[in-house]
């Protein structure tokens, strides 16, 4: 397998399971962010045979013909394949296919493609959030077994992470502009391909990049405040869920409320969490998956598997198009591979195995986390019975007027029942307003959601 070398020094303390807080690595160490390593602790070099290229900056300028507002141009849009895979020439590209795409080609032999470009390790992020990253690694610590995050403040709060935990922090306190606003649509289409899309508004006051915090004790213990608002179909219309995230899981769990029109009333809504079904997702999905992963750790260990080089999806401007309809998207009995870009980067594999005595639907998940926006790309999750069931899927495109590392859309497989949610398309929506500063914290209270509840 082609790998990339770590120290068997480094390998001992990533396999390293959390039962306590975790010390911010030394001054010295921390001096590599921004020389051998990028300001997020990815390696700054490409790889021997110069497929990976070095990290120089990123993607901070915007393509000619982009003006803020508009759906993101794709900067990569006149590049062709360098190659396609497919079940009958895969093992010729065996060491570099995450186990996400192995499952994926082995499930649809005769229709599932991989269409690889060259790759652009365009992610990037705010100048002023990479100083904060800076000092994160030398003063952010994880608390109470791994529930908490202390001292960090705006990006990533361990760059030089010594454990499965911190990867996953890392993940889910990656940089997002502080106030954000988007409409989207998503759809769940029958094996015969019918589908109604769901539309729904969404908007988030994010905390943690509130630019005049100085410090996780900043916060309140809230990492963000999150208002999801189902506009259609009209089955679900007027369906609005409120959350105030915690940081620190220990402290104090998540805070969720829920109204319905049909009972006109404002619930409290701990089912918000872990296994429950996800919001409009049918139950194609969990609550802790939106994004990826979310929410308290606690019920799984962490364990870093190793760090690899995998062609995971890049760059899915093309994805993300205004001139796609939902229709050119959502196929059967998977999305239109050849809307997909994929590109060679290397990953960090993280494991979460459920930890005895707890109990969730998914008893393990390995997650494929891009080095240099620390997101998981890809996930495989598993039964109980140790069988493969879902396969996750996220599609990343860079924000280059933030500058900012986020996507286009997500997915979720179903293998057991041949079905599939994707959510998070923008195509006939609008781009996300990254820079929506008229959100006031203050709104996000539950007689709030009651007012926009409205059919």
């Amino acid at each position: 397998m082609n790998r990339i070398t770590i120290s068997s020094a480094i390998i001992g303390a990533l396999t390293f399971v959390a039962v306590s807080s975790f010390a911010a690595v030394p001054p010295e160490v921390a001096a590599r962010l921004g020389q051998d390593l990028t300001p997020v602790g990815a390696e700054r070099a490409g790889n021997a045979d110069g497929s990976i290229p070095p990290w120089t900056g990123g993607l901070q300028t915007p393509p000619p013909g982009y003006e803020v507002g508009m759906h993101h141009v794709d900067p990569y849009g006149d590049e062709q394949p360098l190659f396609t895979i497919n079940a009958q020439n895969q093992e010729q590209y065996a060491d570099r296919i995450s186990g996400v795409s192995r499952a994926m080609l082995r499930q649809w032999p005769d229709s599932y493609e991989m269409n690889v470009y060259p790759s652009h390790r365009s992610c990037a992020t705010p100048s002023w959030v990479y100083d904060s990253v800076r000092n994160n690694a030398v003063v952010g610590e994880l608390a109470d077994d791994g529930n908490g995050v202390l001292h960090a403040i705006h990006g990533q709060p361990f760059p030089i992470p010594s454990g499965g935990l911190e990867l996953i922090w890392n993940h889910m306190l990656n940089y997002l502009p502080h106030k954000i606003t988007r409409q989207f649509a998503a759809a769940i289409p029958t094996r015969g391909g019918s589908f109604v899309p769901y539309i729904a508004q969404d908007d988030a006051v994010i905390n943690w990049t509130d630019p005049n915090a100085t410090s996780a004790e900043d916060l309140n213990n809230i990492s963000a405040l999150y208002i999801l608002h189902t506009i259609a179909p009209s089955r679900v219309a007027g369906n609005v869920i409120l959350v105030h995230e915690s940081l620190n899981m220990a402290n104090g769990s998540r805070q969720a409320w829920s109204y319905s029109p049909g009972s006109r009333r404002v619930r409290r809504a701990p089912d918000i969490a872990y296994d429950n079904p996800g919001t409009n997702s049918d139950g194609m999905g969990t609550a802790d998956s939106f994004g990826g992963y979310n929410g308290a750790p606690d019920r799984y260990d962490w364990r870093v598997v190793e760090k690899r080089e995998a062609y995971i999806p890049y760059n899915n401007y093309r994805l993300g198009s205004p001139d796609l309809e939902y229709r050119d998207i959502v196929q059967t009995p998977h999305i239109d591979p050849d809307l997909v870009r994929h590109e060679l980067h290397r990953v960090w594999v993280l494991e979460a195995s459920l930890r005895p005595n707890t109990r969730h639907v998914y008893a393990r998940r390995v997650f494929y986390i891009d080095e240099d926006s620390t997101g998981i790309v890809q996930a495989e999750i598993y039964d109980s019975r140790g069988e493969i069931w879902r396969l996750q899927e996220g599609y990343p495109t860079v924000a280059y007027e933030v500058p900012a590392c986020v996507g286009v859309a997500g997915i979720s497989y179903d293998l057991n029942n041949g079905r599939y949610i994707i959510g998070g398309m923008l195509n006939q929506e609008g781009p996300i307003n990254f820079f929506a500063e008229d959100l006031d914290a203050e709104r996000y209270t539950p007689a709030a959601i009651r007012q926009m509840g409205t059919r």
